[in-house]
């Protein structure tokens, strides 16, 4: 199978766990819209909270009822794509620059499902360089504080400011990504505590103790992990 065809295949199991009447998270990126189309084929009577435009346009246009997080008091089940899925199913999240409504929506969720494709299962995370939203006033300072972090948790990379055709990559609220190329992730909490605590950081792209199952595409079918 193809990496394509393995995050349809789970796409397509986690569809199977939508009931009619849930409300349901939608992530963002190429495994999540996976699931959304296979979720609008089920025809089911559900609400569904996007977590970017992108995936709000893609649902529409499958014909799936929309509603905003605030609309929703608690969702009964978020379906999600990651960059790496670690140890205890901890997570890099946010390649797609949405890891801010992601997180926002994953911890509105009851449960919340992880679906990729085989090669998105680590031994050790941070080979994916660790998306770090930041508010776009005073960014270049907040890149320094960054750096401060990294370094109190012996991680010694710069973060870089994710670029597109020659600017800087805006979010859906309008901030900015600095990626850190981190290598290895001995202690994902401690890094997310450090990260966490510097003025300007709005939030990173380590979901930890978030997903309750993961859903992974492989040669042999779709595994099952918990964590």
């Amino acid at each position: 199978m193809s990496a394509d065809e393995e995050k349809r295949a789970a796409g397509e199991a986690a569809a199977g766990l939508v009931e009619a009447g849930m409300s349901v998270g939608l992530g963002t990126g190429s495994t999540a819209a996976w699931f959304v189309r296979a979720l609008a084929e089920r025809k089911l009577d559900v609400r569904c909270v996007p977590t970017s435009q992108a995936t709000a346009d893609l649902a529409t246009s499958l014909g799936l009822r929309l509603a905003e997080l605030g609309e929703v008091s608690r969702l009964d089940l978020t379906v999600d794509g990651a960059d790496e899925i670690g140890p205890g199913l901890a997570l890099i999240k946010g390649g797609g620059a949405a890891l801010l409504r992601e997180k926002l929506v994953w911890e509105a969720s009851a449960r919340c499902v992880v679906i990729a494709d085989a090669a998105k299962q680590v031994a050790l995370l941070g080979a994916f360089p660790l998306p770090i939203e930041v508010v776009a006033f005073g960014h270049a300072t907040t890149a320094l504080r960054i750096c401060d972090a990294l370094v109190s948790c012996d991680i010694g990379v710069a973060p870089r400011l994710r670029m597109k055709d020659g600017e800087a990559v805006r979010t859906d609220n309008g901030n900015l990504i600095y990626d850190a190329a981190c290598g290895r992730i001995e202690h994902p909490a401690t890094l997310a505590d450090a990260l966490k605590s510097v003025t300007g950081v709005v939030d990173h792209g380590l979901f930890l103790d978030l997903a309750d199952q993961a859903l992974v595409g492989t040669p042999k079918g779709v595994l099952t992990l918990e964590p």
